[in-house]
C-alpha cells in the first residue's frame, strides 16, 4: 500500500509525553517511602498519584499498539517489523510491571504498614530502568518512522484518543504534568496537534492546576 502523502506526522510532542514519565515514575518511590505507617489519608492520596501515572502509561502504550504500530506495519512492513516487534515486546513486559505496582499500591491502601509501602517502592523502582530502555528506543528509532509513514492527521488521533479515556477534570493536571519539563519546540508540537480551544484553555490552566496537585501528593 502506497504511504499517505503530507502533510506528515511531526511526532516530536512524544518528548513531552516521555519526559513526564521520566519525572514522575523515578520520583514516586521516594514520595512513597515517605508517608507514614498508618496515615491512611496519606496513603490514599500518593496511591491515587501512582495510579493516575500508571494509568497514563498504560493509555499511552494502547494508543500506539491500537493506532500506531498496524499502519507502520502496513505501509513498510521490512523496514518496521523488526523495530515493532521490540516495541510489543517491551510493552508487554511493562504491563506486567504495572500490575505489579497496581497489585502493591492496592495492598498498600489496603494496610497502610510499612511491609507493603516498601513493596510498592521496589515494584517502581523495579519498572524503571525497562521503562526507560523502552523510551530511549522509542525516541531514538520510531519516531522518525512515524514521520516519515503517518499523516499529520493520522498521528492527532492517537493523542485524541488517549484524551478520550481521560475524565475531564484530571485534564488539567494532566496537561500540566506533561509540559512541565517540555523543550519550547516540542511543545509546540504538542499545540499543533491540539483541537485549539482545548490548548487555549488547557495552557492557561493546566500548570497551575499540577503546581497544587504536586504540594498536595507531597504532603
Amino acid at each position: 500500500m502506497t504511504t499517505p502523502t503530507a502533510p506528515k506526522a511531526d511526532s516530536r510532542d512524544m518528548y513531552v509525553v516521555h519526559s513526564a514519565f521520566r519525572r514522575e515514575f523515578p520520583a514516586a518511590p521516594a514520595l512513597v517511602r515517605a508517608v507514614p505507617a498508618g496515615d491512611a489519608a496519606a496513603v490514599a492520596r500518593v496511591a491515587d498519584h501512582v495510579a493516575l501515572i500508571t494509568e497514563l502509561l498504560n493509555h499511552h502504550h494502547q494508543g500506539e499498539d491500537d493506532l500506531v504500530w498496524p499502519k507502520l506495519l502496513d505501509r513498510a512492513p521490512a523496514e518496521v517489523a523488526p523495530l515493532v516487534e521490540t516495541m510489543r515486546r517491551q510493552h508487554h513486559a511493562l504491563h506486567g510491571a504495572l500490575a505489579e505496582v497496581d497489585t502493591r499500591a492496592a495492598a498498600w491502601r489496603a494496610a497502610a504498614d510499612a511491609t507493603s509501602r516498601e513493596a510498592l517502592a521496589a515494584a517502581l523502582e523495579a519498572m524503571i530502568p525497562p521503562m526507560v530502555e523502552h523510551l530511549d528506543t522509542e525516541e531514538e528509532h520510531l519516531l522518525p518512522l512515524i514521520d516519515k509513514h503517518l499523516t499529520a492527521g493520522e498521528w492527532a488521533q492517537v493523542g485524541e484518543a488517549g484524551m478520550k479515556k481521560t475524565p475531564k477534570s484530571k485534564l488539567p493536571v494532566i496537561f500540566g504534568m506533561v509540559v512541565r519539563d517540555g523543550a519550547p519546540e516540542h511543545v509546540a508540537t504538542l499545540k499543533a496537534v491540539m483541537p485549539p480551544p482545548v490548548w487555549f484553555v488547557l495552557s492557561r490552566i493546566g500548570p497551575r492546576a499540577f503546581d497544587r496537585y504536586s504540594r498536595r501528593v507531597a504532603g
